[in-house]
């Protein structure tokens, strides 16, 4: 298992659409990809988990990936996220 820990850039957070895009990055992957806020665990390949996860501009998240190409999902999501998510 590998983690890393980044800060959410998007000036309204993780509402739907960039929900969807770090779901679709994630998928691409056979790895669980997770992520923890606060002491809540989310699924990063569900919208629903993400969204529920209530994650706000300026909030850090850790991100987890578990699996045979877990270093290859952690860089890739983490740099979604780096990246502003398509905002």
């Amino acid at each position: 298992m590998v983690s890393h820990k980044v800060r959410i850039k998007n000036p309204t957070g993780l509402h739907l659409r960039p929900a969807g895009i770090l779901c679709k990055e994630a998928m691409r992957f056979r790895a669980l990809v997770t992520f923890r806020f606060r002491e809540n665990t989310a699924n990063a390949k569900s919208v629903l988990s993400v969204l529920g996860a209530c994650i706000k501009s300026g909030d850090e998240i850790e991100v987890f990936c578990e699996g045979e190409d877990e270093e290859e999902a952690l860089r890739t999501v983490i740099a979604t996220i780096e990246s502003g998510l398509g905002e």
